[in-house]
């Protein structure tokens, strides 16, 4: 089993522990006062921290300077139309290089 697979079963237990031991009804106020489970309002704390921690540590979407490298570079006659060399490791290249490259 990995770490993060432990880690996972360890905080299950540690939270499924917490909520069973804290099943009495304490008064909420919502727009009014409520007797609530004090259950009902961690687990309900506890699901929204995991949504937000999953929606901020998903990666990011590609920006389109990385997107085009990604996808390649321009061709030959994008490039000549351009004016400017689009591969970074060409411009390290010798005459020769170049030439059997072209």
């Amino acid at each position: 089993m990995s770490a993060k697979t432990i880690s996972i079963i360890i905080l299950t237990v540690l939270v499924t522990i917490i909520l069973m031991k804290n099943t009495d009804e304490v008064i909420f106020w919502i727009f009014g006062d409520r007797y609530i489970p004090k259950l009902a309002i961690l687990g309900t704390m506890f699901a929204s921290g995991v949504i937000v921690g999953f929606l901020l540590g998903r990666p990011r979407r590609k920006t389109d300077k990385q997107q085009s490298i990604e996808e390649g570079f321009q061709t030959d006659s994008e490039a000549n139309e351009s004016g400017e060399l689009t591969d970074p490791y060409r411009s390290n290249l010798s005459d020769d290089d170049r030439k059997y490259i072209d």
